[in-house]
C-alpha cells in the first residue's frame, strides 16, 4: 500500500525544505500520497470522515510540517483533534492506527546544536516531539521516529557567490534523504 505523507505548512509557497520535499515525493505518486491540508481546508473545516477513510485507504503515515513555536502547525494539531477519535483511532474498538507504521518529517529551521541540554533552547527536538509519540502510541500505532533537517534560517554564507548551488544541493540531498527514510519504516 502506498504511503500517505499528511503535510501541515501555513506558508508552503515560502517554504524551502518543505516545498522540496513535496516537489521529490509527488515524482513518485505510485508510492506516496501527498496531502496538503492547508491547500484542501483554507478554512479549517476538516472532513472528518473523508480523512479517515483517506487514513485507512493507506498503508505507512508520515505527518510532514515545520517545527512551529516549538509544536506542529494549529491546522495540524485540530486533524489530530478533529480526526483521531475515540472508536475509531483508541479506545475498545478503535484499531485504524494499531500496528500503522507513523512516522514524522519536520524541518526545524534552526541549527541541531541550539535543540540540545546545553543550546540555546534547552531541550533535545527528541523531547518536544515526544507529545506526537505518546500520541501514536496511545493509538497502539507502530511510532518509528523522525526524520529532520535543521537549520534553514541564515545560513553562513548565503549571500556569497554559489551560495544558491550550495543550498540547492543540500536540500536534493536532504529531499532524497527523506524518501529513503519513509522508504525504510
Amino acid at each position: 500500500m502506498k504511503t500517505l505523507v499528511i503535510v501541515a505548512h501555513p506558508s508552503m509557497e515560502t517554504s524551502l525544505i518543505n516545498k522540496r520535499w513535496v516537489e521529490e515525493l509527488k515524482k513518485y505518486p505510485e508510492k506516496y500520497t501527498v496531502h496538503e491540508l492547508y491547500k484542501v481546508y483554507p478554512d479549517e473545516n476538516i472532513d472528518v470522515e473523508k480523512e479517515q477513510k483517506l487514513v485507512e485507504s493507506h498503508g505507512n503515515l508520515v505527518f510532514q510540517f515545520p517545527i512551529y513555536w516549538f509544536n506542529c502547525p494549529p491546522l495540524l494539531k485540530k486533524w489530530f483533534d478533529d480526526v483521531l477519535t475515540y472508536g475509531w483511532a483508541y479506545g475498545s474498538t478503535g484499531h485504524q492506527l494499531k500496528h500503522r507504521k507513523v512516522a514524522l518529517g519536520v524541518s526545524a529551521g534552526i541549527k541541531r546544536e541550539d535543540y540540545s541540554e546545553q543550546g540555546r533552547y534547552r531541550y533535545t527536538l527528541e523531547q518536544l516531539l515526544s507529545p506526537f509519540e505518546t500520541t501514536f502510541l496511545y493509538c497502539n500505532a507502530d511510532y518509528r521516529s523522525f526524520f529532520a533537517f535543521y537549520g534553514t534560517e541564515n545560513e553562513p554564507g548565503e549571500n556569497q557567490p554559489g551560495a544558491e548551488n550550495t543550498r540547492s544541493s543540500i536540500l536534493d540531498k536532504s529531499a532524497q534523504d527523506y524518501l529513503n527514510f519513509i522508504d525504510n519504516l
